[in-house]
């Protein structure tokens, strides 16, 4: 299969420090906002999947994802969706389920839910790690 990464950057950096960025990243993702990004180039007509991940702001999905979504909207429609959520805390089913309620679907091909996947190589992650790319590609 044809898999292209696609990073999603915004023109206008969110700060760095632990509390600002969790104080300014919560705040727009609250307020739904949808910041401009940097050039990106992805024909969507060429993948019949696309696969969201994401850190959780405030228990949504990220400002940039909606950026993207708003930019590519009739270009996602018909396709298979599935999405993971990276979390410290608490608040991934909520925004795996605002995620849907933005794309418009009912549910996604596979879901995921990863706890601080970057600090905790473990095996509780690596197993939902298989089963969701079992369930994409078996």
């Amino acid at each position: 299969e044809n898999i292209t990464l696609l990073e999603l950057i915004p023109v206008k950096k969110y700060p760095t420090g632990a509390v600002s960025k969790f104080f300014w990243g919560g705040k727009s993702a609250m307020m739904g906002e949808k910041p401009e990004l940097e050039s990106y180039s992805v024909n969507l007509s060429e993948y019949d999947r696309v696969i969201f991940g994401f850190p959780v702001w405030a228990a949504r999905f990220t400002p940039p994802l909606r950026t993207f979504i708003d930019e590519n909207r009739d270009a996602l429609e018909g396709k298979k969706i599935a999405a993971y959520a990276c979390m410290a805390g608490s608040g991934g089913d909520k925004a795996l389920s605002k995620l849907k309620e933005e794309l418009g679907i009912s549910e996604f091909e596979e879901q995921m839910i990863l706890i601080n996947p970057k600090e905790n190589d473990n095996e509780e992650n690596n197993k939902k790690i298989v089963a969701f790319c079992e369930g994409l590609f078996t």
